[in-house]
């Protein structure tokens, strides 16, 4: 069982309604009778709208926090009212979900593409913390709706955050402000760790209110050096005597206070101090030239001195302002510390106050293996940068690698990192194939310098826990209905991150694009509102899901609300370039193809024949179409779902194909599953592409193309194609499915090995005998002949019959040569030798191939 600990206070509000009776002051010089002050103060709520209820829960599951808020607000005024819901998200945090019901009416969020404007919109924009409302961290979600008189609002917002350890102890940040009195506030936290809870701290309630509203510039430019110079005292006090340091200042020029690095001693460390006090602002900020000269100072020191195997060159640059001297061009200032580092060099940044250029202190840091941290300038810079030198002061390891076994883990993300400090976490998320394997082998490979490190361990695999308490959010669940599993939400939210900072480190417009649409992809696929996504809230049916979840009762009846949105991210993003045009439905391609209930062509141009065959499989079967994994490394399985026949029919059911999966094994490892809705494409980085969407992707050789609502096209390294086709109804009969048809249209990257139920037929010939009367007479029957003959194909002789079949989306007619009886003596072996294990399953019974799995 997993250790719970169960948090839950209630704050008293009686001390703050008397304070707010106190400010109402005193009225005796007005003319006419005097009204008590408790009247007036009860007569000037009884027009403001009342917040009822304010509640926060937090559910933290192996470090990642799912919180939920629920607001309730009463009209009681005579008149309608416009009410305001204001939180505090953290900045690392994805909101998943946002619900405004209003009597019996639910109008919920809906995370969609950005592009898409329909319904109420919730505007793509995060508000950046301000000095009158922000907190440290934070960005702020505001929504507002006008309230009918006498009536009840409430507002239920779900967010998603994997809260980072550092020297293994993690914070939990819960923002309450409610901006009024409020009837009943709770705050309600749970943790579940699974190697326990040694150490627990609840700190109290602390008031981040910004004070000093009516500071002049001058003031405020004076605090804001005056915390650079703090933080820098702070890294000055964390140094260790092994370290080596020195000091670069940087404004209209650069000031270097020693010609090399010096080594920590008390004395060093006390001359910095005093060089530190000293230095004056003049104006100016020249970051280009500062990491520059704070590079050079580094390599000159590592190339002349003789550095310990685990020495880690560091800069740590401190800013309060935005590059105004020398170069000032983000893109140039990135390429030139780039090339300076060279990889050899980590940047940790720190960026004071609210002037900075925070994006390009971000991105300096993520190309050159390092952290950025936010400094608020109204906050006690010295207490904000406690334990940041920790975190990187002492290097580990460097260019760690984490392998799993081929096949038994899909979709991990980020498996290789540059550094390992002591202090720091690495996490790792993916899915394993086999959910019944009790251990699983995990390689860790790095380097300590000149050292190589090996760490090989058997991980044992405990059986998923169900009954796990995460709180419900009130969207709908999907086909499954299942309960939020922790894990599959912690590895979208890490892979959605991943995409992001390749996105904002990427300076190629293709590369740039590429990941944006992964990344748009994802947070729509996964719910997540992120800069490439907005929410946009639509009428739903009244359950009482919403309610439940939080712990609230109903509201009366009202009519449906004006809503004025803001909320979230991203506005001064632009749309990437349009795509190039995918591919043409009605390009012709090969008729060998698996379609329909499925049927299969397989066409011979050489022998000029088409041969045809059906495949009466079982719901769920998975079909081995084509398996050439030992030679070219390209294997396709499809998976079928069954149907009702039609009325009349002589079939008990219908199969159809609802997903073709394709793994592709050279030059890099890809694995495709497409459905009539999605594809999904994973190979190191997940993509998944929407299919009523048109867009075009690759890389290294592989290449999908999706034409909106008509098919996919798969390329592999440009001599392998296959099309999907998407079978979709508007108003589907009982007997009907959304399904796909599978086809071949280039075929000579297969090898001669290549096998499957149509993949060994394409390297073959074929030719008919017993029904024409010359071997130079085309094999077609003719008016009053026999419609039968016998088919020679791969040594084996097979009756056919003639028959006509629709391919293409039933856009066109074939002739073809029909083998009967689940196409018993044309293919090698049975019907069952085509099962595959799962739908990457790339074992074949025929030819070389692994034993199972890839």
């Amino acid at each position: 069982m997993l250790p719970l600990l169960g948090l839950c206070f209630a704050l008293p509000l009686c001390a703050g309604l008397l304070e707010e009776a106190r400010n109402w002051g005193d009225t005796s010089d007005q003319v006419g009778l005097r009204i008590p002050r408790q009247v007036r103060l009860l007569q000037r709520l009884k027009t403001k709208p009342l917040m009822t209820e304010f509640s926060v829960k937090s559910t933290i599951i192996s470090r990642y926090a799912f919180t939920t808020v629920a607001c309730r607000m009463l009209n009681r005024g005579s008149e309608d009212q416009e009410v305001t819901f204001q939180m505090q998200i953290p900045a690392a945090a994805f909101i998943t979900n946002f619900t405004v019901l209003l009597g019996d009416k639910v109008y919920q969020g809906e995370i969609t593409e950005k592009e898409k404007r329909s319904g109420d919109k919730v505007k793509e924009k995060r508000n950046k913390t301000t000095e009158d409302n922000g907190e440290k961290g934070t960005e702020t979600f505001r929504a507002s709706v006008v309230l009918p008189s006498k009536d009840k609002a409430a507002f239920l917002l779900s967010y998603e955050e994997l809260l980072q350890r550092r020297l293994g102890k993690y914070e939990h940040v819960v923002s309450v402000r409610p901006q009024q009195l409020v009837g009943r506030l709770t705050v309600e936290v749970t943790v579940m760790e699974r190697p326990g809870i040694a150490e627990l701290e609840v700190l109290g309630l602390q008031n981040s209110r910004q004070r000093g509203s009516g500071r002049g510039p001058g003031e405020r430019c004076w605090r804001a050096r005056s915390g650079t110079k703090d933080a820098l005292f702070t890294i000055l006090h964390d140094l260790r005597p092994q370290d080596h340091f020195n000091i670069v200042g940087f404004s209209n020029r650069i000031k270097v206070w020693k010609d090399h690095l010096v080594s920590v001693t008390p004395n060093s460390i006390r001359d910095g101090k005093v060089y530190i006090h000293h230095m004056s602002p003049s104006g100016g900020t020249d970051i280009n030239g500062a990491l520059q000269r704070g590079i050079q100072l580094l390599n000159d020191y590592v190339a002349h001195n003789d550095i310990e195997d685990r020495s880690v060159s560091l800069v740590v640059f401190l800013t309060d302002g935005k590059p105004t001297v020398g170069e000032t061009h983000t893109l140039k200032i990135l390429n030139n510390t780039r090339e300076a580092t060279r990889g050899r060099v980590c940047v940790f940044t720190v960026g004071i106050g609210a002037d900075v250029d925070f994006k390009l202190l971000e991105k300096l840091s993520l190309e050159n293996c390092g952290l950025t941290r936010r400094v608020h300038e109204d906050h006690d810079a010295r207490a904000q940068l406690i334990g940041f030198y920790d975190e990187f002061r002492t290097p580990l390891l460097s260019d760690i690698r984490v392998d799993y076994p081929p096949g038994l883990v899909e979709r991990a993300t980020r498996t290789l990192f540059p550094n390992y400090f002591n202090g720091s976490e690495i996490v790792i998320a993916g899915k394993l194939v086999d959910r019944a394997m009790d251990r699983l082998h995990v390689e860790v490979t790095a380097s300590n310098s000149k050292k190589f490190v090996v760490l090989k361990k058997d991980v044992p695999v405990e059986p998923r826990k169900v009954g796990i308490d995460v709180p419900r959010s009130p969207r709908p669940r999907g086909r499954s209905q299942e309960e939020p599993n922790h894990l599959e939400r912690l590895w979208s939210y890490l892979t959605l991150k991943e995409l992001l900072s390749g996105w904002l480190q990427s300076i190629e417009e293709p590369e740039r694009e590429r990941l944006r649409q992964e990344a748009q992809a994802l947070a729509v696929n996964h719910h997540f509102l992120a800069p490439f996504t907005s929410m946009t809230l639509k009428s739903a049916p009244r359950t009482e899901t919403p309610e439940a979840a939080y712990g609230m009762s109903s509201t009366p009846t009202a009519t449906g609300p004006e809503t004025v949105m803001q909320s979230l991210r991203g506005t001064h993003l632009q749309p990437g370039p349009a795509v190039k045009k995918p591919y043409n439905p009605r390009i012709k391609i090969s008729k060998t193809s698996a379609d329909g209930d499925p049927h299969f062509v397989v066409d011979f141009p050489l022998s000029n024949l088409t041969v045809c065959f059906n495949i009466d499989g079982e719901p769920g079967h998975i079909l081995r179409l084509v398996s050439d994994h030992a030679d070219s490394g390209v294997t396709v399985n499809g998976e079928l779902i069954g149907a009702p026949a039609p009325p009349n029919g002589h079939k008990k059911q219908r199969t159809y194909f609802r997903t073709i999966t394709i793994l592709v094994n050279k030059p890099e490892r890809s694995y495709l599953e497409i459905t009539p809705s999605r594809v999904i494409v994973d190979g190191g980085d997940r993509l998944v592409l929407p299919c009523n969407q048109s867009t075009i992707v690759g890389r290294r050789g592989l290449e999908v193309s999706v034409s909106a609502h008509a098919n996919v096209t798969v390329s592999i390294q440009g001599t392998v194609a296959f099309v999907i086709l998407l079978h979709l109804y508007k108003k589907p009969a009982p007997y009907q499915r959304n399904h796909l048809g599978f086809y071949i249209a280039n075929s000579q990257g297969l090898s001669g090995n290549c096998h499957g139920l149509l993949g060994q037929f394409l390297k073959q010939e074929a030719r008919l005998t017993g029904l024409s009367k010359s071997p130079a007479h085309p094999l077609v029957p003719e008016a009053g002949e026999r419609s039968e003959a016998v088919l020679e194909v791969k040594g084996h002789q097979v009756p056919v019959v003639w028959k006509q079949r629709r391919i293409y989306n039933g856009e066109e007619q074939v002739d073809c040569w029909f083998a009967r009886n689940n196409a018993a003596s044309l293919i090698d072996g049975e019907y069952k030798d085509y099962l595959a294990a799962h739908p990457f399953d790339s074992e074949t019974t025929f030819g070389p191939g692994p034993s199972r799995g890839l």
